[in-house]
């Protein structure tokens, strides 16, 4: 089954050169954005994002973390659920969750943390079973339209005024304050981009952003979860406008899985920092399959870089799930892992198939509805032939 980046460069590969040279090609074309005030590296150290308290932490920096987690009892009673990058391979993950409610077995979560395709997912999953029905929508009806529009910005590739558009209309103040409720009782919802500037992962309280309950967190809450999955070179990467040293300065955010497949904790946590993690259980739905599988190459630019980038996806979210399962197995916590397994047979070469969305979502509520929600071996499905 192949990567969502790798569908996404198969299709341009098939399109002519001027169309993807052309800014704007299938609209008007924009006027030029502003020069940007870039900040500099100490203006990192304590940025003011739109006047919301611990509205973001560095995602790498244990004491950051721990602080934004805070010390509610719920954090530990609770199961963690951490959501993986997948573009729309996202169906699995939406299927997963709304079958195991109807299963009846899908529990409250403590913690919920989404990166890219993740992130999109983690509001509702942080919400739970009585936003079943948004989720699914979304990862049954769109169509590549919904996402993306051919032709150049002057960052990328592809224009994301769709995605800006999909994401206002289910990013609505009353999901902000249902949000913000959970988050006042210690649950939190953390989701990551990837702080271009400085190459470094960015984790964003969406729960703390919901709080403030203005336009101003509406808006902010909205560009992390386009900025989340904003793949360079093929996204355009969002700005977001930050206080910092006595002047306003824009950073440029991007894909949170550039830096991380999903998010648990720092990675100094992880490598074995002296530091516990709260949590008992933790719940990781990989939207992608990890075996390695046969695509042949053809002698172009895009099926180089789609292989490449497939075979890279994979071995970094293996490894990732090696730390974790190596890190769980010290602290005592039980580790769950769901993947796309080779039952799934309705491959597609096409981005945002919705034949394809809807055939992967189905297949995966089919599984978690018959209880079989998480992988009973998951580094098994290394050996899975697809």
């Amino acid at each position: 089954m192949q990567t969502s980046k790798r569908r996404f460069l198969t299709a341009l590969a098939a399109l002519p050169v001027a169309v993807l040279a052309t800014p704007g090609t299938a609209r008007t074309v924009a006027p030029a954005s502003k020069p940007r005030v870039a900040g500099t590296a100490a203006d990192q150290e304590s940025p003011d994002v739109a006047g919301i308290a611990g509205a973001r932490f560095p995602a790498d920096r244990s004491d950051a973390f721990r602080a934004a987690l805070g010390t509610a009892p719920i954090l530990a009673d609770l199961p963690w659920l951490a959501l993986s990058t997948g573009g729309d391979n996202g169906a699995f993950g939406a299927g997963l969750l709304t079958g195991w409610t109807e299963a009846g077995t899908r529990p409250r979560f403590g913690v919920v943390t989404g990166v890219s395709t993740g992130a999109l997912i983690a509001p509702f999953a942080f919400l739970g079973p009585r936003w079943d029905t948004p989720l699914r929508e979304a990862y049954t009806t769109i169509t590549a339209a919904d996402v993306f529009e051919i032709g150049s910005t002057e960052t990328s590739l592809l224009d994301t005024w769709p995605l800006a558009k999909l994401v206002a209309r289910y990013v609505t103040p009353d999901l902000l304050a249902a949000v913000a409720a959970e988050h006042a009782t210690g649950r939190r919802l953390f989701v990551l981009t990837t702080n271009l500037d400085t190459g470094r992962p960015v984790a964003w309280n969406l729960g703390a952003i919901a709080a403030r309950a203005d336009g101003a967190a509406l808006a902010l809450f909205r560009q992390v979860l386009l900025a989340s999955g904003s793949i360079p070179g093929l996204f355009p990467p969002v700005p977001i406008a930050v206080s910092a040293n006595g002047r306003v300065v824009q950073e440029l955010h991007a894909d949170g899985g550039i830096t991380a497949p999903f998010y648990v904790a720092p990675e100094s946590l992880l490598a074995g920092e002296a530091a516990s993690l709260p949590a008992r259980e933790i719940c990781v739905i990989v939207n992608n399959r990890l075996a390695p599988e046969f695509l042949t190459t053809e002698r172009t630019l895009m099926s180089v870089l789609g292989n490449a980038l497939s075979a890279a996806v994979k071995a970094g979210t293996r490894a990732a799930l090696q730390i974790h399962a190596g890190f769980a197995r010290e602290r005592g916590i039980l580790l769950r892992e769901a993947t796309i397994d080779a039952g799934f047979k309705a491959p597609s070469s096409a981005p945002f198939d919705p034949g394809t969305m809807r055939a992967l979502f189905a297949h995966a509520h089919r599984r978690a509805q018959a209880g079989a929600t998480f992988d009973a071996k998951p580094m098994a499905r290394l050996a899975e032939n697809p």
